[in-house]
């Protein structure tokens, strides 16, 4: 029997895994493929790649009313993201960082994290609270868009809350929507005057190859001693016909060219497929993976926060430990940091505001009192090795390690 559900909860989350990778690439590929604008998927798809096993088995367990596996899933990957991964990578290879990852993404992460605990204080994380972490998510991805890509100089933190408090990112939305739907006209516009131009270059050169047959039938018949002294098989009607047929190749060739760059690649009905495959692959893994992670929770008798902080969380980013080590060998390390800090926003902002607007979670003490704490300690010491030289050396990813396995075994004491 366990032998059973120890096969499903592994099976659950390889299903939830691959099947979230190949959800995103044929995302993006149909997106593409219907001329949906490179903003739309970067906000909607891209940005989400990384989150998506926390995303489908957070929401999974929400919908099941499980608020202690998305609370644990959440702010244990958070941990993990540092501990584990940033820690690891460290350790392997030493993480070169700058100014601009502090004082821009870091403090929007620790500022995340704070926003948080706040909102934890009462026990319990509202739907109301929930849509001010879906505004600060939407917010944070135009900000990065808009705001970052438009200004040469530096732009931190403190414009991003200048940029959020004046509701600057509805109106950089509106402009952003405005010009998809201005590329969509211009698009179908333009491949209507290729079909124009191909329909007028076919209808010419029926025009021009009748008239020349008119004129040659003329010539024949007003010289035909001459042709028969000559005894050429019609030179001039071969060179027509020539020149007719590389005019048709080069315009086609032409025509092709201009379509190719108007027209997405990829197969839609097989990337259609694609999606409903994998879309199926998150939900059947995400279904058996908290299904049998609250199996063994009560099993074991176990709080259902402790597994989504060692179990769901560890399991979920099992993918990016694996990617974070591959990047150190080969000297990619600081790869890692950008990852972590990204993904911990993201999980605050999206994950927790999508899981809560489906079921307002409930925050149990052990999670005010301990682990949200520690989750802002362990990013401000993250925070500082970032500063102290802008690299984190060997000895720091030890220590991070080592506070996070320290702090995993004083859970599961307390537990």
């Amino acid at each position: 029997m366990l032998t059973t559900n120890l096969i499903l909860l592994l099976a659950g989350l390889i299903l939830l895994v691959k099947g979230s990778d190949l959800f995103v690439m044929s995302s993006s590929a149909i997106a593409k493929r219907l001329g949906v604008s490179e903003f739309i998927i970067g906000l909607t798809l891209v940005s989400v790649g990384t989150s998506v096993p926390e995303l489908a088995s957070s929401l999974f367990a929400s919908f099941q009313g499980a608020s202690g596996i998305v609370i644990g899933n959440v702010i244990g990957s958070n941990i993990a993201n540092i501990g584990l991964i940033v820690s690891t990578a460290a350790v392997l290879s030493k993480v070169k960082t700058e100014e601009l990852m502090l004082r821009r993404d870091g403090y929007i992460m620790f500022f995340a994290a704070v926003v948080f605990y706040l909102f934890s204080l009462n026990f319990e994380i509202s739907r109301l609270e929930a849509l001010v972490f879906l505004l600060l998510y939407v917010s944070y991805i135009l900000f990065l868009l808009d705001k970052v890509r438009r200004h040469k100089e530096d732009i931190y933190f403190k414009d991003f809350l200048n940029y959020f408090f004046k509701f600057e990112y509805i109106f950089d939305l509106k402009a952003r929507i405005e010009t998809g739907i201005m590329g969509r006209i211009e698009d179908k516009r333009r491949m209507e005057e290729i079909n124009k131009i191909k329909e007028g270059e076919k209808t010419g050169d029926q025009e021009r190859i009748g008239a020349q047959e008119r004129i040659g039938d003329r010539e024949k018949a007003g010289d035909q001693e001459k042709m028969a002294e000559c005894k050429s098989p019609e030179p001039e009607e071969g060179n027509r016909e020539e020149i007719n047929r590389e005019k048709t190749e080069n315009s086609g060739k032409r025509n092709n060219e201009i379509e190719n760059e108007c027209r997405p690649g990829g197969s839609l009905p097989v990337e259609g497929l694609k999606l409903l495959a994998s879309g199926i692959a998150i939900i059947i893994g995400a279904r058996y993976f908290i299904d049998e992670s609250i199996f063994f929770a009560r099993l074991l008798e176990i709080p259902e926060t402790l597994i989504g902080m060692s179990l769901v969380a560890v399991g979920t980013s099992l993918p990016e430990l694996m990617v974070t080590v591959s990047a150190a060998r080969s000297g990619y390390a600081n790869i890692a940091i950008g990852n972590a800090i990204g993904s911990n926003i993201t999980n605050i902002f999206l994950i927790l505001g999508c899981s809560a607007l489906v079921y307002p979670l409930k925050v149990t003490g052990l999670s005010v009192y301990f682990i949200a704490p520690f989750m802002l300690f362990i990013s401000f010491i993250l925070l500082f090795f970032i500063w102290t030289g802008w690299e984190i050396k060997r000895f720091e990813g030890l220590i991070l390690l080592l506070l996070y396995s320290g702090f995993m075994v004083l859970l599961f004491h307390l537990s």
